[in-house]
């Protein structure tokens, strides 16, 4: 009897133990943006591999320009603070990037920049230090984002992060997803879904 009921317990308590948290967002508040649109197919495959996977929108977390007189007169802004704590309470992360002029877009890098500072005004990379990373871009064009990854990757890397190896880039994204926001291609597919499982594991 005590066997049964003991492994009862374990049916129910090793998800629990297993399940990772996931903060999943894009650098890209336009509307329809390619990288929103990958992104949740990202959080998608990471929730049916049994996390569990916040997705914000960087749109509800407008922040100024950072500025170090600004952050020592009126400190940290209170977006940043709400999404550092996210970042914090979350296991590990999700992040799909345009690419703008060969590199990310001033939003994400301000977001990064703010976010590694704490409500003393003190350089801190708390939320991002030992952490795993998932970064992935899609692009109209043919290279599907890989330069502004490089430079998400050292970003990332320099404040103590683990990105992830495999990432992956959607070329010619304007046909690369299907009317209900879905990659048509099976390989691309089969690679967000290996990335996923390399963060998850």
């Amino acid at each position: 009897m005590f066997k049964k009921f003991l492994l009862v317990c374990l049916v129910f308590i090793v998800p629990l133990m297993a399940e990772v948290k996931v903060l999943a967002f894009a650098g890209s508040t336009r509307k329809d943006s390619y990288n929103r649109k990958l992104i949740l197919e990202a959080a998608e495959i990471a929730r049916q591999k049994g996390a569990k996977v916040t997705v914000v929108d960087l749109s509800e977390y407008a922040m100024p320009f950072y500025n170090a007189d600004l952050e020592a007169k009126q400190g940290l802004p209170a977006h940043a603070k709400e999404l550092r704590d996210l970042m914090l309470q979350n296991d590990v992360m999700m992040i799909a990037s345009p690419e703008y002029n060969a590199s990310i877009p001033g939003l994400l890098k301000n977001t990064i920049d703010w976010t590694s500072h704490d409500e003393k005004g003190q350089f801190s990379s708390d939320p991002y230090k030992g952490k795993k990373i998932a970064i992935m871009s899609a692009s109209p064009g043919k290279g599907g984002g890989a330069r502004a990854l490089v430079h998400l990757r050292a970003i990332l890397e320099a404040i103590g992060s683990t990105v992830v190896q495999t990432q992956v880039t959607v070329p010619e994204a304007y046909k690369a997803f299907d009317e209900k926001g879905k990659l048509v291609s099976a390989d691309l597919n089969k690679k967000l879904q290996e990335e996923v499982q390399q963060l998850l594991k």
